[in-house]
């Protein structure tokens, strides 16, 4: 029988204080405004959606994973201009992470890696059950895997 997910993306909430910052004030927060020149390829973590060609996005070095224990992860990720937190329905999945190969990392309690896997984007629901099915897995990070970096969280619904 396969476990129910819910995908969560970052809440924006998170990114004010950047949207406020100058440009030399980013710089010093280890952050930039960049210009979208592609698409896909800028995927923000809040609408969990690609930016559109000619749209602002904010990269910014951030803890995804803010844990004590040696999992603990930061990593640049992409937040577009004016984008609104996507809340999604029970095993919804966006379609931003259908095009990409993507590794799934499984955590349990204790904040440890306990599974992982790389798979195809079209293949993610499988991929999320099989880590689910272990009953220790609390959850999932997705991150993209030719780049490495963080999308979004998983947790069963």
């Amino acid at each position: 029988m396969a476990i129910n997910f819910l995908i969560k993306a970052l809440n924006m909430d998170i990114f004010y204080e950047y949207m406020l910052k100058d440009d030399e004030e980013l710089s010093f927060s280890h952050a930039s405004w960049l210009t979208v020149d592609a698409t896909p390829g800028y995927p923000c973590r809040v609408s969990l959606t690609d930016a559109k060609i000619g749209e602002n996005v904010l990269v910014v070095s951030f803890c995804h994973h803010n844990v004590s224990s040696p999992y603990r992860a930061y990593g640049a990720i992409f937040v577009r201009e004016k984008a609104t937190m996507a809340v999604l329905d029970i095993n919804e999945v966006p379609e931003m992470l259908r095009c990409r190969i993507l590794s799934i990392r499984a955590y349990n309690a204790e904040t440890f890696m306990i599974g992982a896997e790389v798979i195809s984007g079209e293949k993610l629901e499988f991929a999320i059950d099989r880590q689910f099915q272990n009953r220790d897995v609390e959850y999932i990070h997705i991150h993209n895997a030719n780049p490495g970096c963080f999308n979004c969280s998983v947790y069963r619904a």
